[in-house]
């Protein structure tokens, strides 16, 4: 599946600084502001961009990997997080209440049957994963249909005017998924990925790092990036990644949230690399590993607030940040506007 994404358009960037430079303040004094302003207007080739509509998509799904016992909550809590998704429960629930965020959830593969309900969006291929430790997470087939899946989810919100799309995800062992996808496109052990999760300690740790260090040996003539994704993925990782390849063709911004998202864009990174041009990244995770992927990925997030809940609750919080940098390039003075003397230089 091929997606032409554009790298960013550099004939607007000069512009664009000179315009931040000269509003009325010292040069970088509204730090991470100025880069997120020069980075939307870059997106958006414009100096005066704006915010539409802005959304966040849900996808759950279930991991055959749980049988490895590398998580401390039963399978039975990604459908149950789903339910309170649909009640309004959720922190995310809240978050994108609170910041007017449009929020949708879509079952990309959680092993129950829902009963048909407008707010949630069926996209189950199947009831869950199976078990990469064992086999390959999904058919080359299952990945493609998730893909093509979320790629239809974010067309369908920009028909509707969106341009600032977030990601997030509930899925009981999905941070060992996002673990074993970090050690195989980036070559780093299992130790140095495997983190709590949902509440491990030491010992459960080590066991899930053993886990995915086991998988990577089964799976080590695994090497096409695509087939990466569809041995160690989730449905609900396959279906964001390529809903964000859509929204980099489509020239959304993408907000991109913790570490299972992260890993999420590692695939989609590394199926066509300028989808990174038109990310900002929320928020660090406290989840271990996830700094590798920022490292990796040579992301500087906006906010490190010990947050590792997933749900692309990092992304809601950080959105008020983001329109304060498109605000801050639309609205304040210049030093020439407001009669105010320059810098001497």
């Amino acid at each position: 599946m091929e997606y032409n994404i554009q790298a960013i358009d550099s004939s607007v960037t000069e512009k664009l600084v000179h315009k931040i430079n000269t509003k009325t303040k010292p040069l970088g004094a509204l730090g991470k502001l100025e880069f997120i302003a020069q980075k939307i207007g870059e997106i958006q080739n414009t100096l005066t961009p704006q915010l539409n509509n802005p959304a966040i998509i849900v996808c759950a799904g279930d991991h055959g990997v749980t049988a490895e016992g590398i998580s401390p909550f039963p399978q039975e809590v990604t459908f149950q997080m789903v339910m309170n998704f649909l009640s309004g429960g959720a922190a995310i629930n809240v978050f994108t209440r609170q910041n007017n965020i449009k929020l949708l959830l879509a079952d990309t593969g959680v092993n129950f049957t829902f009963e048909k309900h407008p707010d949630l969006i069926d996209l189950k291929i199947a009831k869950g994963t199976k078990n990469f430790s064992q086999e390959p997470a999904m058919t080359m087939e299952q990945c493609q249909k998730a893909i093509a899946n979320g790629a239809l989810l974010v067309e369908g919100l920009h028909k509707e005017g969106t341009n600032i799309i977030g990601f997030g995800e509930m899925g009981i062992g999905n941070t060992t998924a996002a673990a074993a996808l970090l050690c195989a496109y980036t070559k780093c052990s299992g130790v140095e990925a495997a983190g709590a999760g949902t509440g491990l300690d030491s010992k459960g740790i080590k066991h899930k790092a053993q886990v995915i260090d086991k998988a990577i040996e089964l799976h080590k003539g695994v090497t096409d990036p695509f087939e990466i994704l569809a041995t160690f993925g989730g449905f609900e990782i396959a279906t964001i990644a390529g809903a964000m390849l859509k929204a980099a063709e489509l020239k959304m911004t993408i907000m991109v949230d913790g570490f299972i998202i992260t890993s999420a864009l590692l695939a989609a990174y590394h199926l066509n690399k300028h989808v990174l041009d038109y990310c900002i990244f929320s928020h660090k995770s406290h989840e271990q590993g996830h700094q590798l992927m920022l490292n990796y990925l040579e992301a500087d997030p906006i906010l490190d607030i010990h947050m590792r809940l997933g749900e692309g609750t990092g992304s809601a919080v950080a959105y008020p940040i983001i329109q304060s940098a498109v605000c801050f390039l639309n609205e304040m003075s210049s030093f020439e506007d407001a009669g105010v003397s320059d810098r001497e230089d």
